[in-house]
């Protein structure tokens, strides 16, 4: 990275970091309101992270966060396509899936505590295409990366690992509304799994910011809008 580049990282750590404060804001502001139950959401699924941030003081704050983060997570994703452009790879899967996982994360925030039919069919879709498209950005971007030398660093294969769990919680809520649709245990595990794909997004974010920190990847202001590093 030249000297006056900007460095690309601390967007993807940004992003991680409001996700996670967002997130877990919004559970304790409902659990100190007594709207949600206190638990460990994460094993005991007692609360979605839409219910956490659904109601009360919770949503404001909420919103207030995770509005720029949809933001956030476009911009990242345009600047990962052209930095894999820059470097001869493939690089519109990833813009177009994370347009999209933006435009749906943007959505489900606007939408959240609105009532009617039509406000909650937007909430829950917004959600279900947001963790979709991510997630395809995400494959997009590993299969691109896997044509350059930096896939050999640790770091790649810890996003690797990453996608690799996101897909089995996948497999696994599949596999629960398969059977244990209709249970009162369903809801239960489809929260907790929600959680723990949260923090996977979380951590896929966290790491991908280690990587362009560790390739020194940049927006190079002294050649126009160009992309260095890796």
């Amino acid at each position: 990275m030249h000297r006056h580049d900007i460095p690309l990282w601390p967007l993807p750590a940004a992003i991680a970091l409001v996700f996670l404060l967002g997130t877990h804001a919004a559970w304790a502001l409902s659990v100190q309101a007594g709207i949600v139950p206190a638990c460990i959401p994460y094993l005991e699924g007692c609360t979605s992270i839409s219910r956490a941030a659904r109601e009360g003081p919770a949503n404001p704050v909420f919103r207030l966060l995770m509005l720029p983060s949809a933001l956030a997570i476009g911009l990242h994703w345009w600047l990962a396509g052209r930095w894999l452009a820059a470097a001869g790879a493939n690089g519109r899967t990833v813009r177009a899936a994370g347009a999209v996982a933006a435009v749906a994360l943007a959505v489900y925030v606007a939408f959240l505590g609105t009532e009617g039919e039509a406000y909650r069919f937007l909430r829950r879709y917004g959600v279900v295409v947001f963790f979709g498209a991510g997630f395809l950005a995400q494959v997009a971007f590993l299969r691109a990366l896997g044509e350059r030398p930096v896939a050999r660093r640790a770091s790649v294969r810890a996003l690797r690992a990453v996608c690799a769990i996101m897909l089995l919680l996948g497999i696994a809520h599949v596999a629960a509304l398969t059977a244990l649709g209709g249970s009162p245990f369903q809801d239960r595990f489809e929260n907790a799994l929600e959680w723990l794909l949260g923090l996977g997004l979380v951590a896929w974010f966290a790491i991908h910011a280690a990587l362009w920190r560790a390739v020194g990847a940049g927006l190079r202001l002294d050649a126009g809008s160009g992309l260095g590093g890796g």
